[in-house]
């Protein structure tokens, strides 16, 4: 009996360990979702009739190049859809939000998803030193597994002011957006269906 309710848990944290890999992808280009810390995709806001606020947040796997890269292909959107063919970046920024995760498996492999397998342990240490153990479930010189990593994730936001007719030739901020929509267009991952 005590060894089914093992092979359970086993199944259970394999296919959790499983979802998760699954989840493990970068942002594809799509409106939205989530809030704070978890928002990723892109949203815009009208300030003026031919003046828009545009973002993209990118989830802890989409890189800042990315970001930058689907901010640039939703403003060259945005503008086409508003019926003009150029916009001009008045204003922009990306900003690197940073998240530190500490995980502490306390005490290896027996104490993970209380599998509990017996096997040898052995004490070392003194008074002076502090006292140790090692055991082959674990790695033998702590008896505690901890996991300390930073997450990052990327936001970028530019303040776009759109125009018709060709583009400015003077202007290094201005983008004709058919050209950018050819030109960005191959490289953005559009979300699957499903």
């Amino acid at each position: 009996m005590a060894t089914l309710k093992r092979l359970k848990q086993l199944a259970l944290a394999t296919a959790l360990t499983a979802t998760l890999a699954a989840c493990a992808t970068p942002t594809p280009y799509r409106p939205a979702t989530g809030s704070g810390y978890s928002r990723s995709g892109y949203s815009e806001q009208q300030i003026e009739p031919d003046r828009f606020q545009v973002m993209f947040s990118g989830n802890s796997v989409t890189s800042r190049e990315t970001v930058e890269r689907y901010l640039l292909y939703r403003s060259a959107q945005l503008t086409l859809e508003q019926g003009y063919d150029h916009f001009v970046l008045a204003n922009r920024d990306t900003d690197k939000q940073s998240r530190t995760v500490v995980n502490d498996w306390g005490g290896g492999f027996g104490a993970f998803g209380g599998f509990g397998y017996w096997g040898p342990r052995w004490r070392f240490g003194g008074p002076r030193w502090g006292y140790g153990a090692w055991s082959p479930w674990y790695d033998p010189f702590w008896d505690r597994q901890i996991d300390v990593r930073t997450i990052n994730k990327y936001e970028a936001m530019a303040e776009i002011v759109m125009g018709k007719g060709p583009k400015p030739r003077t202007d290094v901020r201005a983008f004709d957006a058919r050209a950018v929509i050819e030109s960005l267009g191959p490289t953005v991952r559009m979300p699957t269906a499903g």
